[in-house]
């Protein structure tokens, strides 16, 4: 898996003199963006997983800075937040919704239509369950995604010493 991650992943010697990342381009020599490791690695999950389900459009834009803020790996951080594209979000944010309705005990409509039409004509009435399922699945998703890594790292280390 972490040869597969690294071949498809762009190489910091191509990204790094890219001269329309503004801001970003002077902290792409940080090592550990690039890196394929179980801390860099784990880091991707939880930035990346959390920014997939921030009802943004362009959430990469909001990946980059996160991996390097918390100096997660660059390139599994923005492409994690691809879980949400164009096939999946309707019924992802649909269920996060549901969720963030249960939470706060809101009567869903029965009536729904998968619609943006229909999604701004009731916008103010389903924008709060909408965004508290949202934030919640997004910071549950991270929390499973950073220690799932981390479990699954330390799981192959001792499955490895077992053998030996």
């Amino acid at each position: 898996m972490k040869k597969l991650l690294k071949r498809y992943s762009p190489k910091p010697h191509e990204v790094r003199n890219h001269k329309h990342l503004g801001w970003l381009s002077k902290h792409l020599h940080d090592p550990s963006l690039w890196n394929f490791n179980r801390k860099s690695i784990s880091k991707a999950f939880a930035v990346g997983l959390f920014f997939a389900f921030i009802p943004v459009p362009f959430q990469m834009l909001l990946a980059a800075p996160g991996a390097v803020i918390f100096s997660a790996n660059l390139p599994l951080s923005i492409a994690l937040v691809w879980i949400t594209n164009p096939l999946t979000m309707a019924p992802i944010y649909y269920g996060c919704y549901k969720l963030g309705a249960w939470l706060l005990g809101v009567q869903i409509e029965s009536d729904v239509v998968m619609s943006l039409e229909y999604v701004w004509q009731v916008f103010d009435t389903i924008w709060q369950p909408f965004l508290l399922g949202c934030l919640t699945v997004s910071a549950v998703s991270a929390l499973l995604g950073y220690f799932g890594v981390q479990f699954v790292y330390r799981y192959r280390v001792y499955r490895r010493s077992k053998k030996l």
